[in-house]
């Protein structure tokens, strides 16, 4: 029999329920505040991504406007919250998940803009011209146009001195100089949007994203390029000392810096692939060359993205769903233009995972594509949070997952699936040859990992002025990483904008915090493992244990303060470069001896 509710009980009923009118506290009104919003964050994130993956995957006018309109939407909308949340945080006993959410929504924007009408229009689309601009970029090689994807691999493998300045020279002034007047508009518009937010400039801006005061993070990253710098010191003597007996003193000289184009990579970023050139006699020649495996063994890109996804399934994380393998970019189309530099991409923060690469069949790719992976499998497994914590719990962590599966990338894991005969694998004698290698990557990395935000905290900072943005990034480059362009640079160079992530406006101290993480990660997973060999050998392929703990830790998200996830894989509650520099400890010995008679620095 159903019930029936006479209108005096239910109007006895509604007078116990406070009216809807009546003034909430603070605390409630933030919560509220905080619901609405993360609701209209994540409708737009998921709109603004599927713009910018339809424009990087297919570069023409309309696709511009689309993701920039899509930005826009996203900038202005951010802009505003983060305003009000400035407003909201300031009352007294916000629970914990009001509190931190208001507080990033003010941290996690990386491009600002101002309230002031256009503003946020004005941003999005010069940032879109400027990736634009790299997108469609183009290097000449023996006075041939040659792409930015096929300029990266022609570097790694050419070793004719002057083909490699003619590359480096022609990418820097064909893809750099055109952004420079539309770059230091950029930074002056974001100023004026992080100026609105609280923030003395964008730099202090991306600085506050790390649980700590902009300044306390910038001393941190100081304290950990201390600890690691004498290994980079070594590695540069000795690299510089091998690229002289090679090419002599007129390309290279004995003292002083390395020039630029001479170390295997546009960017003199990573040096892996001069390995070559600098590989110890005898222990140098480990017995394999990855990509000479994967060519021998048929892998195509497809299957080296399986591969990748391999490692994950075996640690007894659920494989990628179909979507990914439908929706992917992993070759570059025939018919337009993309872009080409690895990412990987969560469209609807729940399933729809996919990486955009133009894949070519080498050990590089091979790497990077497991590096990429640990980005999307950390976004399934975060993907319960709500939308203001679907995030890493700090950006550094996100990219040091994937590359903490690339450093087990060792011999005996190549041998687990069935790409190295177990024969081959490299015996003790070896170890040299093989941390070389690692650290021709790993260690040659840090100091540009430190420098590209270095030199843009200065630029928004106001301390290089746009007439200057050229040489004080050839300036760093020299302090830091010790090397030199290969030939004299214009007053209107603006060599930092061939580096995809200078138009691109993404924070790159993450990569130099992963560099460093990865380490302290394979540390804790190898000894989760049981592993008593050398870390440099330690491979936790298909170790249940050491998934189930790496998951517990990438579903938090960005749930809790950075050191609380560290903890919970780790037991530390601080980054260190200390395993960093146990897993070279025998590599810096050997290095050290081999330098005795240069003169190190420069």
């Amino acid at each position: 029999m159903k019930r029936l509710v006479s209108l005096a009980a239910l109007a006895t009923a509604l007078s116990a329920v406070p009216a809807f009118a009546e003034e909430a506290t603070p605390q409630q009104a933030a919560k509220d505040f905080v619901a609405k919003a993360e609701a209209e964050f994540f409708r737009l994130g998921i709109e603004g991504g599927q713009a910018e993956w339809v424009y990087q995957t297919y570069i023409n006018q309309d696709t511009e406007a689309l993701t920039a309109r899509a930005g826009a939407a996203a900038t202005e909308f951010n802009v505003k919250t983060a305003i009000e949340a400035a407003k909201h945080a300031s009352a007294p006993g916000l629970d914990y998940d009001t509190a931190r959410k208001l507080n990033r929504m003010r941290t996690l924007i990386v491009l600002p803009a101002a309230t002031t009408p256009g503003a946020a229009e004005e941003v999005a689309t010069l940032n879109a011209k400027l990736q634009g601009i790299y997108g469609k970029g183009k290097g000449s090689l023996r006075g041939a146009p040659i792409n930015g994807s096929d300029i990266e691999a022609e570097m790694g493998t050419n070793r004719n001195p002057d083909e490699l300045k003619e590359m480096w020279l022609s990418w820097h002034d064909n893809v750099g100089k055109p952004m420079k007047g539309d770059y230091a508009k950029l930074v002056a518009a974001a100023n004026k949007g992080a100026q609105e937010l609280g923030y003395a400039d964008t730099g202090a801006l991306w600085r506050s994203n790390y649980d700590m005061p902009p300044e306390q993070f910038a001393a941190l990253t100081e304290k950990l390029w201390t600890e690691v710098k004498p290994l980079y010191d070594s590695l540069h003597t000795y690299v510089r000392m091998k690229l002289n007996q090679k090419y002599g003193d007129k390309v290279q000289a004995k003292t002083g810096p390395i020039r630029a184009d001479l170390l295997g990579n546009m960017w003199a970023q990573e040096w892996g692939n001069i390995y070559d050139l600098v590989a110890p006699a005898g222990a140098g020649d480990v017995g394999f060359d990855t990509t000479e495996l994967l060519t021998a063994k048929g892998y195509d890109p497809i299957k080296m993205v399986q591969g990748g996804e391999g490692f994950f399934t075996s640690l007894g994380i659920a494989p990628l769903p179909k979507t990914f393998w439908e929706r992917s970019q992993f070759v570059k189309p025939r018919d337009r233009e993309v872009v080409c530099h690895a990412s990987a991409w969560d469209l609807d923060n729940v399933e729809d995972l996919r990486i955009k690469m133009c894949i070519k069949v080498n050990g590089d790719d091979f790497t990077t594509i497991h590096h990429e992976l640990g980005h999307n499998f950390y976004q399934r497994a975060y993907n319960k949070q709500p939308a203001y914590y679907l995030d890493g719990a700090n950006d550094g962590f996100h990219e040091a997952i994937g590359d903490t599966i690339a450093l087990s990338i060792t011999p005996q894991y190549l041998v687990q699936i069935g790409l190295l005969d177990p024969a081959k694998v490299p015996s003790a004698d070896k170890d040299t040859g093989l941390l070389l290698r690692q650290a021709m990557d790993k260690v040659a990395f840090l100091p540009f990992g430190l420098l590209i935000d270095r030199w843009r905290w200065q630029v928004f900072a106001g301390e290089v002025k746009p007439e200057n943005y050229g040489q004080a990034w050839t300036d760093m480059r020299l302090k830091y990483q010790g090397i030199i362009p290969p030939g004299p640079r214009s007053a209107d160079a603006f060599d930092p904008g061939a580096k995809y992530h200078i138009p691109a406006v993404v924070p790159y101290t993450r990569y130099f915090l992963a560099r460093i993480l990865q380490f302290q990660f394979l540390e804790a997973a190898c000894k989760q493992s049981g592993w008593k060999g050398p870390l440099h050998r330690c491979s936790f392929y298909g170790d249940k244990t050491v998934g189930k703990n790496l998951s517990a830790m990438l579903e938090m998200g960005a749930s809790k303060p950075w050191p609380d996830a560290l903890q919970a894989f780790t037991g530390s509650r601080e980054i260190s470069g200390k395993a960093m520099m146990a897993y070279f400890a025998p590599l810096k010995k050997w290095l050290d001896q081999q330098n005795k008679g240069q003169k190190p620095g420069w």
